[in-house]
């Protein structure tokens, strides 16, 4: 878990081997932030990796760089709050690589910041379709593919709505993230028969892209708490985590190495959420 340590970073156990050798991961929101960091990870240590995610150039780069590592990888275009394309999508990555092991259901949006009263039942749906839904159907149509093997599944969720609730007009983004932890928590134990664990990872400010789909409204003056943080917000580092150190997180889960974790949240926010 030492990024530091140059074969932790490509993914080699203390003996050299390879931690995921042989397995198959897919990871949704793979083409930039969290997702792109995974699923490089997942592939140094050893995994073939279905890509997930909107058609952009982004993702694409990443199944290029997977390959030149000699992994390989596959891109899928979809949109993860569409039952339709998930199935599908799903399904032929289960049958291109012969099976899936791990589970990393990443893709989300902030959507639309604004006072509960002015957000519209259309930016909810979105935000929790997403976020929330997108989380459903990825764990609904894998679980078919790792009943006989096993597994590891990972979701995205975050220390809002779990332990930090001072982002004002997040009401939609909370609430889906809340519920990911939920779901998780349930999912864990009705998936343990079949050996398939399931956690939730909760980070705190990373150095993402998610800004890009993010969209604060004017209305959010009304409502905003000033709210005053001691020098040094965030004490580990003095600054947002990075998107490697997340994905050295997922890494871990995805392996043996925590083979007796399922059903919880860990959160990775440098103490963030401490103060």
């Amino acid at each position: 878990m030492n990024s530091s340590l140059d074969g932790e970073r490509q993914g080699a156990t203390p003996t050299g081997g390879l931690l995921l050798q042989g397995k198959t991961a897919l990871v949704t929101g793979a083409g930039s932030g969290i997702g792109r960091a995974a699923a490089l990870n997942l592939a140094r240590a050893g995994a073939n990796v279905c890509l997930l995610d909107l058609i952009d150039e982004r993702t694409e780069d990443v199944e290029k760089e997977i390959r030149s590592i000699g992994r390989e990888a596959e891109f899928f275009d979809v949109d993860v709050s569409d039952p339709g394309r998930m199935e599908q999508a799903i399904r032929a990555a289960a049958e291109r690589f012969g099976r899936l092991d791990v589970i990393f259901a990443n893709a989300g949006i902030n959507g639309t910041l604004a006072p509960i009263e002015d957000l519209t039942p259309e930016t909810w749906d979105q935000t929790l379709g997403i976020n929330l839904k997108g989380t459903f159907l990825t764990v609904k149509n894998a679980v078919p593919h790792m009943k006989t093997n096993g597994g590891s599944i990972i979701i995205t969720s975050s220390i809002n709505g779990n332990r930090k609730f001072s982002g004002f007009g997040m009401s939609a983004y909370s609430a889906s993230k809340a519920g990911q932890v939920a779901f998780a928590k349930m999912a864990a134990l009705e998936l343990a028969r079949y050996r398939i664990r399931v956690n939730a990872i909760c980070p705190g400010g990373i150095q993402t892209n998610i800004g890009e789909n993010t969209n604060s409204t004017k209305q959010l003056d009304k409502i905003r708490i000033p709210v005053e943080y001691p020098e040094g917000a965030q004490p580990l580092e003095h600054g947002p985590g990075r998107p490697e150190q997340v994905a050295d997180l997922v890494l871990f889960l995805a392996s043996e190495q925590s083979s007796h974790i399922t059903g919880t949240e860990i959160y990775i926010d440098g103490a963030e959420t401490l103060l």
